[in-house]
């Protein structure tokens, strides 16, 4: 299937920001930098892809243990600014 048809495999762009989230970084702006490299976006609109990623079931199906883990943590950081 292709991807313009509804297929339900996720986009290059979001296997790749999957995969960016799974690796880790060393030193503040690391990831930064690498977003800006790797994926030729500018950090704030790659954390607007992220979000919106990961409420995409497609993600979930693709990488739960990420999708998950940062659930977790996005829920988190939430519940800390409602305090």
């Amino acid at each position: 299937m292709d991807e313009d048809t509804g297929d339900e495999r996720l986009g290059r762009r979001e296997r790749d920001i999957l995969a960016l989230e799974r690796r880790g970084f060393s030193g503040p702006g690391a990831k930064e930098r690498a977003v800006r490299e790797e994926l030729g976006l500018a950090p704030v609109r790659y954390y607007q892809l992220l979000n919106a990623l990961l409420d995409d079931p497609r993600a979930l199906a693709h990488d739960p243990v990420t999708v998950n883990r940062l659930r977790r943590i996005r829920e988190t950081r939430r519940a800390e600014r409602q305090d």
